[in-house]
């Protein structure tokens, strides 16, 4: 079944490169143009990563497994005078089988992200900007083995950051700084049982001394606080591109000078206009996130820690 399922995706990969090498051949159109007679911009991207490794009788053992990762970004800039509306959704969903274990979830992220900024003449790169995040994810995650009991689901949690500050960016918005001395972040975790285990920051449900619910806990959470975002991007050497971006937040009321971080490293590796290897690396520490482990098949909640991604993905990249 493993083999049949990627040399279908193979299949699959090679008719998708030579359809879309066609179409860029009949039709030489750079798909980041910006229309002439309209002031908005469009950049839309989808990928697909695959990844593969099978053991057949191999003296060194090993377990096979298939993974794949979809991919999409989907951009929307308005630009008019000294005005900028920039829009971003971005979508990713992973998985990943292997031999003797159940289908597992590597990647689950929906995020939209929205700016408006204002600046005093065309010639200035700083902008008075008001900035909107959504972040939350598409189906349940769960602490493996583990798969009876979940530890978030879609809206538990989600994440809204809604602020005023300024911001620098440069005209190929290649590097941006943005500051808010006011922004709020809400969390909601509209899962009652969540919500009951106090998990993301929110107040958990009280009990007598029966064990007895006597008030639920709280759906969302409200801070208002100093948030600081850092981009950046460069092509190092030609055809490999680095990206990053950090998110800095520290909470006024709650012990203030407790950041979140949210740093997000990013290394593109460019083949061809469809062919890319991509080498990534996400940190998130955020004192409201309690760990979650297994000990004796017992998942058991312990303090914050800082939580480690690392990507490397090779497959096909669409733009258009």
């Amino acid at each position: 079944m493993t083999k049949l399922f990627v040399s279908i995706c193979l299949l699959f990969l090679v008719s998708f490169t030579a359809f879309s090498q066609k179409i860029i051949t009949t039709l030489p159109i750079d798909p980041h143009a910006k229309d002439t007679l309209s002031n908005w911009t469009k950049k839309n991207k989808i990928g697909f990563d695959i990844s593969e490794i099978a053991f057949v009788n191999w003296n060194a053992g090993g377990t096979s497994s298939i993974s794949g990762l979809l991919k999409t970004q989907f951009k929307r800039i308005y630009t008019k005078d000294n005005y900028n509306w920039s829009n971003e959704l971005i979508m990713r969903y992973g998985l990943n089988k292997q031999d003797g274990i159940e289908l597992r979830k590597t990647d689950d992220v929906f995020q939209f992200n929205s700016a408006f900024g204002y600046r005093n003449d065309t010639i200035s790169n700083w902008y008075h900007t008001a900035k909107f995040n959504f972040n939350t994810q598409f189906t349940n995650g769960y602490a493996y083995p583990n798969k009876e009991i979940s530890v978030s689901k879609p809206f538990a949690p989600a994440y809204v950051f809604l602020g005023l500050g300024a911001e620098y960016a440069t005209k190929k918005k290649d590097r941006m700084l943005y500051l808010s001395p006011f922004t709020s972040k809400m969390t909601f975790v509209l899962d009652q049982r969540l919500a009951n285990l106090g998990t993301f920051g929110v107040v958990k449900a009280v009990y007598d001394s029966s064990g007895n619910l006597v008030r639920e806990g709280e759906k969302s959470k409200i801070e208002l606080g100093f948030l600081l975002t850092a981009y950046y991007k460069k092509e190092i050497v030609k055809n490999v591109t680095i990206e990053n971006k950090l998110s800095l937040y520290s909470d006024y009321i709650n012990r203030f000078g407790n950041v979140d971080i949210d740093y997000d490293l990013s290394l593109d590796l460019i083949v061809n206009s469809h062919i890319r290897t991509n080498i990534g690396a996400h940190f998130i520490y955020d004192d409201d996130i309690k760990a979650k482990e297994n000990i004796d098949g017992t998942q058991i909640t312990v303090g914050p820690k800082l939580q480690l991604k690392q990507v490397l993905g090779v497959g096909i990249v669409y733009l258009f």
